[in-house]
C-alpha cells in the first residue's frame, strides 16, 4: 500500500487509474483541554506526543474534543492539516474546539460549518439540562484520490445533562439528514455515554457503530476513557465512530499508545481505516 499521499497525486496524474481505492485513516481524540492543575499530565508535557501519535498513525483526518485555541493552532504547526472548528463560548476562539483536521494535499473543503447542541444551534448556547455550551462541527471534503465527496460530523456532548445528551442525538440526526442527506458520512466524537444508553440507540438508527462493521477485528481495550490512570481498567466505551452506508470499514482500534507509563491525554484515540462502497 502506498502511504505517500503526493507520491500517489503524481500517479494519478500520470494516468495510473488503476490504483487500487486508498483507504482514508480518521482518528478521533479527545486530546483534553489545556489545564495546567494537571500537572505532569498538563498539556505542555503531553504535546509532541499527542502530535507524534497522529503522525505515526498516519491518519489523513482528525478529529478532535476538548481543544483551546492554543491547541487547536499547535496541532496545526509542522503537520500538512487545514482545519474547520470554532470555539464553542463564542462561535470564533473562545471555549473548547470540536475540530476537524484533514490533509490539504488529498483533500479540498467544499462547506463546513457548525451548529450548537441546543434549542437554539444557530447561536453559542446551552442545551437542555447540559452543563455547558456544546458544538458539532462539520465538513463536506472531496477526495482526490479516490474522486469521491463526504462529510465529517464531529462533537462532544453534554458529561453532566442526561436529557442533553438524548436531545443532543436527536438533534445531530436531524441536522446530518438536513445537511448529508445523500453522501457519505462519517460521525466522530466523545459522546460521554457507553453503547447501550438511548443517545447511542438514536445514533445507530441512522448509522452504524464502525466497530461493529470493521472487517477485521477490533483491536485494543474496550474503553477509552483512562482519567491519567496507566493501571485503569478501560472499561467505558464513550468515544466513537460511526458512518453511513456509503463507507465500510476495513479497521477499528482503540489505541492505547503510552511513553513511560503515562497515556497523551485523559482519553485513548480511536482509529478507522474506511473505503468507499
Amino acid at each position: 500500500m502506498i502511504k505517500n499521499t503526493a507520491i500517489l497525486m503524481v500517479l494519478l496524474a500520470l494516468g495510473f487509474n488503476s490504483i487500487a481505492q486508498t483507504p482514508i485513516k480518521i482518528i478521533t481524540y479527545n486530546i483534553r483541554y489545556n489545564n495546567p492543575a494537571d500537572g505532569i499530565n498538563a498539556w505542555p508535557n503531553r504535546k509532541e506526543n499527542v502530535k507524534a501519535l497522529v503522525k505515526f498513525h498516519d491518519a489523513d483526518i482528525l478529529c478532535v474534543q476538548e481543544a483551546l485555541a492554543l491547541q487547536f493552532d499547535q496541532l496545526l504547526e509542522n503537520s500538512n492539516f487545514k482545519a474547520e472548528g470554532v470555539g464553542r463560548d463564542d462561535g470564533k476562539r473562545k471555549g473548547e474546539f470540536s475540530a476537524i483536521y484533514f490533509d490539504k494535499d488529498r483533500f479540498v473543503e467544499k462547506d463546513g460549518g457548525h451548529f450548537w447542541l441546543s434549542l437554539t444551534p444557530n447561536v453559542p448556547s446551552k442545551g437542555w439540562d447540559a452543563a455547558l455550551e456544546r458544538i458539532c462541527t462539520w465538513v463536506k471534503l472531496y477526495d482526490k484520490l479516490n474522486k469521491k465527496e463526504f462529510l465529517v460530523f464531529n462533537t462532544h456532548y453534554d458529561h453532566i445533562g442526561v436529557q442533553a445528551r438524548i436531545e443532543s442525538a436527536k438533534l445531530i440526526k436531524q441536522k446530518i439528514q438536513e445537511i448529508a442527506p445523500k453522501l457519505p458520512v462519517v460521525f466522530t466524537g466523545d459522546l460521554n455515554v457507553t453503547p447501550e444508553t438511548e443517545a447511542i440507540a438514536t445514533i445507530k438508527s441512522f448509522l452504524s457503530d464502525a466497530k461493529e462493521l470493521s472487517k477485521e477485528p477490533p483491536y485494543g481495550p474496550e474503553g477509552t476513557f483512562n482519567n491519567f490512570k496507566f493501571d485503569s481498567p478501560l472499561k467505558d466505551r464513550i468515544d466513537y465512530v460511526f458512518v453511513n452506508k456509503g463507507f465500510k470499514v476495513e479497521k477499528f482500534a482503540v489505541l492505547s499508545d503510552s511513553k513511560n507509563q503515562r497515556y497523551f491525554s485523559d482519553h485513548l484515540p480511536v482509529f478507522v481505516e474506511l473505503f468507499f462502497k
